[in-house]
């Protein structure tokens, strides 16, 4: 049946072709794979955005009614309560306020869809921090809050009702004549809206709130979201606690400012009976402070909601199919998904199928071990290995490429003066992998760009990772690090890396040998040992020395102000994190391998796997290595850091912490396997070293 359908298919492209229909040859290639790529975000993101929101406008209904019987309920009189709001909730008004909440919770639902990410943006200081929030694709943001929640603040107020349901009442004057007053009760639960809008929209950029995590336990999705409902109601009540609070005390100084601009806009008048509320007798109304926090909390508890359902169902598990008997189908499988960059979430929830499969699905398993025919290749076991190998590459080359800008006490390495230094693990890990697999050295994964954008100083200057290091040229830098990189005679006995003040400079010690090095007795050659031609420094020009004066004197100026050291200072710890943003990827990269080779042990009849086990192993000992020697570095903290708890998700603070254990987890695995049979791998002295020590439980 597959067969006649696939010939019928061709059939009609072929007739398309002689029509006219199809010009493929006049489009380009990097089309189809554009369209391709993004078929995972049209049939499947947009769908499950879609039925987030659909459940988020349902759930809008009872929530509305417990926010209805918590603005007007009276101790002394529930019944008279309970009949005025049943009432409330079937008028005409109640009806239409409930359309707009419906059109504000679409809006929230489309900005979590148009800002979601599952990389977070780890800022590395104050001033980048004050980057992204003044960002005009983020003060956008903002101002859409602001606006929805002038909306619901509107909805509340026409809710609670009495004092609060129109701006304008009529009054009398002095001498008897009515006039129209500003009802400033309204127009401060209108502004209590805006401004918690605005705090929403401003921490969600400091705590990651747009940050997608992927649990490492998965549950249903009703199971996973009666866990995290008590969490939301107790985040909507604290935070509206502190907008509040923020609010009034904002209120109390600049109130005075939109109430004069509504009054002359309005042509309304205020009324000399009532208190104005920014003064300490109008703000210490508890009626009125209890209103402001139960509308704050019910903004804020109905977008947390869409948020949660949002991320819930985004995460969502996605099966891809291992193989396809159509080239039409070839983009959806996983293979082939797991080799696209784009979009991220497609790629995540491909490594996220590849480790359930790996573990939980032996009939799966069996297609990736399987062969093509004709021919008998295996293409499936290839292509999955290859990236996953290329993933772990990229993540060592990264953590090596800031090993070498960062001294083992935390002071900047020099390098070379003619050429950068390369050391032998980034040669084992590049041999290692390209044996048998050769994977790309190409980044995958999408990072911060200033993590591996590099300043090539001039002369002797070392070079440097942005976020990680200060620039040297700067007068932020330590007085103790410039003299630690000043330039060094390589004549001298102090030249090389400093271990310590009381110890001699020796060359860097390389991590680990080739077999060729070892049996020869002698290093490899380097290009470094080379001298290389001193050139003549060409003299500046006069303009150029000026600018350069003026450009210093900047420089020392700004460095004697507090606050600028304050905003350009790096925060603690996270260039680490900015490290593993991305370390989901790899975890599950290492667990899709690890299970793999470990369920080939018996599954695999054709030997597949162990023709390119040399690779995986050399690939995860010297991860491992790079691991252990970042933690090892002073930013690196060894323990986890205490989660907050709050809608901000900041599991990603803990990506590194969670890649050591599953890093050492998918070796063991290996190794318990395999046994006494890994001696006849082919691998370097060092790394069967290495590998002995998890073979003896050593490591």
């Amino acid at each position: 049946m597959h067969v006649a359908r696939y010939g019928k298919q061709r059939k009609i492209v072929r007739r398309k072709e002689r029509r006219g229909y199809l010009l493929l040859p006049f489009f380009p290639p990097d089309m189809f794979s554009t369209k391709q790529s993004c078929w995972f975000i049209r049939k499947v993101v947009c769908w499950r955005a879609a039925a987030s929101n659909a459940w988020a406008v349902l759930l809008l209904l009872p929530i509305t009614a417990v926010f209805v019987i918590l603005s007007r309920f009276s101790l002394l009189h529930p019944i008279q309560t309970i009949s005025e709001c049943t009432s409330l909730l079937t008028s005409t008004s109640a009806i239409f306020s409930f359309i707009l909440l419906c059109g504000v919770i679409l809006m929230v639902g489309f900005l979590n869809l148009e800002y979601y990410t599952v990389i977070p943006t780890v800022a590395c200081s104050k001033i980048a921090l004050l980057g992204q929030l003044l960002h005009p694709r983020q003060f956008v943001n903002s101002l859409v809050h602001c606006i929805m929640g002038i909306i619901m603040a509107w909805c509340c107020a026409v809710t609670i009702g009495g004092r609060y349901e129109t701006l304008s009442y009529h009054c009398t004057q002095s001498d008897g004549s009515p006039q129209m007053c500003l009802n400033e009760y309204h127009l401060i639960l209108l502004l209590a809206g805006a401004f918690v809008g605005l705090s929403h929209s401003l921490l969600g950029v400091i705590y990651n709130m747009n940050y997608v995590s992927f649990h490492t336990v998965k549950q249903y999705k009703y199971l996973c979201f009666k866990g995290s409902l008590l969490l939301v109601v107790k985040c909507s009540a604290t935070q509206a606690l502190y907008s509040v609070r923020n609010y009034i005390v904002v209120y109390f100084f600049l109130g005075y400012i939109p109430r004069t601009w509504m009054c002359k806009t309005l042509n309304l008048h205020l009324s000399s009976s009532v208190h104005p509320l920014d003064s300490i007798t109008g703000l210490l109304d508890l009626s009125l402070l209890y209103h402001l926090w139960i509308s704050a909390a019910f903004l804020l508890f109905t977008w947390y909601i869409t948020l949660l359902l949002f991320r819930i169902f985004v995460t969502e598990v996605y099966s891809f199919p291992v193989q396809s008997s159509f080239p039409e189908d070839a983009h959806h499988c996983l293979p082939k998904v797991l080799a696209d960059k784009q979009p991220m979430i497609l790629k995540f929830l491909a490594l996220q199928d590849l480790a359930l499969l790996s573990q939980h699905s032996p009939s799966r398993r069996c297609e990736v071990f399987s062969l093509s025919q004709p021919g008998g290749h295996p293409h499936n076991w290839n292509a999955i290995s290859k990236e996953c190998l290329s993933l772990l590459t990229d993540l060592t080359q990264r953590l090596v490429a800031h090993h070498d800008t960062v001294a083992t006490n935390g002071r900047a390495k020099s390098l070379s003066f003619g050429s950068e230094r390369k050391t032998s693990s980034e040669t084992s890990v590049t041999s290692g992998a390209e044996d048998l697999m050769s994977p790309r050295p190409t980044l995958l994964m999408k990072t911060p760009t200033s993590v591996f954008t590099r300043s090539i100083a001039e002369g002797s200057q070392s070079m440097l990772t942005s976020p990680f290091t200060p620039d040297l040229d700067s007068p932020f830098a330590s007085p103790g690090l410039r003299h630690l990189i000043a330039p060094i005679d390589q004549g001298s006995p102090w030249y090389g890396t400093v271990q310590s003040p009381h110890v001699m400079r020796r060359a860097p010690k390389l991590w680990s040998t080739s077999t060729d090095s070892q049996i020869n007795g002698s290093p490899l050659p380097s290009s470094a040992s080379v001298p290389s031609p001193k050139k003549e420094p060409s003299k500046p020009s006069l303009l150029a020395q000026f600018l350069q004066n003026r450009k210093e004197q900047v420089k020392n100026f700004l460095a004697k102000r507090v606050l600028i050291m304050y905003l350009f200072n790096k925060l603690p710890e996270a260039s680490s994190q900015a490290l593993f943003a991305d370390s989901q990827a790899h975890i599950w990269a290492l667990e899709g391998l690890s299970y793999l080779v470990q369920a080939s042990f018996s599954e695999d009849q054709f030997g597949v796997v162990q023709t390119t086990l040399p690779s995986i192993l050399s690939c995860m000992l010297v991860l491992q290595e790079a691991v252990d020697r970042h933690f090892k570095l002073p930013h690196a903290s060894s323990k986890p850091v205490r989660s907050t708890s709050g809608m901000g998700d900041s599991t990603y603070k803990t990506l590194r912490f969670a890649l050591r254990a599953t890093l050492k987890t998918a070796i063991y695995r290996i190794t318990t396997t395999f046994g006494d049979h890994l001696n006849a791998v082919q691998m370097s002295a060092e790394h069967r070293k290495r590998l002995q020590q998890f073979l003896e439980y050593k490591e």
